[in-house]
């Protein structure tokens, strides 16, 4: 079975990278001493430093194996593209929402990169899902969780 890919934007790409060498290089290495150091304290039943730094380090284990999983099935969000006029993975959409007759823009980014405070949402939300692949002027039903709503597309930044 193949692996399913993780959309990445080349800037999410290099903020995991970043994030797995500050693991590796920094924090890994930070821990192993902490725990070292609770050691020398002696009887480890009752050490709450070392119990503290262990399950730091596991943290830290698995971010790192958590990381380096999604960079080795990431696939880049390419900004070139055949039709630049149709919403895709990577566009910043300016959308009108009829019902409440407000104006939101979003950038439509992998899974793994969706940040709903920074606009980011996922190609898999229900908005994403409903606008990928359109054009500017074109009206959509969202089917979101509890109610549905419609929009306009007013921009498209590819």
């Amino acid at each position: 079975m193949e692996k399913e890919k993780s959309l990445l934007t080349q800037e999410g790409k290099e903020k995991l990278e970043h994030e797995l060498r500050e693991l590796i290089d920094v924090k890994r290495p930070a821990t192993i001493k902490t725990i070292q150091e609770a050691r020398e304290q002696g009887d480890l039943s009752e050490n709450a430093d070392y119990d503290a730094a262990k399950n730091r380090q596991a943290e830290i284990e698995g971010r790192i194996k958590e990381i380096q999983a999604i960079l080795d099935r990431a696939e880049i969000i390419t900004e070139n593209s055949k039709d630049d006029r149709k919403v895709k993975v990577g566009s910043k959409v300016t959308v009108l929402d009829l019902n409440e007759n407000e104006e939101f823009t979003y950038e439509i980014v992998g899974e793994v990169e969706a940040d709903p405070d920074q606009n980011k949402i996922s190609n898999l939300s229900p908005l994403a899902k409903s606008i990928l692949n359109k054009t500017i002027g074109t009206i959509v039903e969202v089917h979101g969780i509890e109610d549905s709503y419609k929009i306009k597309i007013k921009k498209i930044e590819n």
